[in-house]
């Protein structure tokens, strides 16, 4: 079993950088691959970028150049570090851990049966 917890959402203005935190309990998060994922009101839920067991990134086509993500196992934590951020990234970002190791981009949220409870991240424009 593995416990998420996100952290760093918050209020921002276009054009300006946040970093969440997804910290993990009950595993060690290095053997898992973890994504991030983003729900807008009134939209589904969509992927973001992940990171796969062997070290691998894929990102959405809409957060490349922008988004990255990096993690210290001696926290058991991973990050997002998001720059030069636009309005249309406002949404609740969520943390997500997975075992499977079939390979892939990782990108469905039905592959991860672990989930934190989300941070908002709103952008000003």
């Amino acid at each position: 079993q593995v416990q998420l917890v996100e952290s760093g959402g918050g209020l921002v203005q276009a054009g300006g950088s946040l970093r969440l935190s997804c910290a993990a309990s009950g595993r060690t998060f290095s053997s898992y691959t973890m994504g991030w994922f983003r729900q807008a009101p009134g939209k589904e839920r969509e992927f973001v970028a992940a990171v796969s067991w062997s070290g691998s990134s894929t990102y959405a086509d809409s957060v490349k150049g922008r988004f990255t993500i990096s993690g210290d196992n001696t926290k058991n934590t991973k990050y997002l570090q998001m720059n030069s951020l636009k309005p249309e990234d406002t949404a609740v970002y969520y943390c997500a851990a997975t075992a499977d190791r079939r390979g892939g981009s990782y990108s469905q949220t039905g592959l991860y049966p672990y989930w934190g409870q989300g941070t908002q991240v709103t952008v000003s424009s």
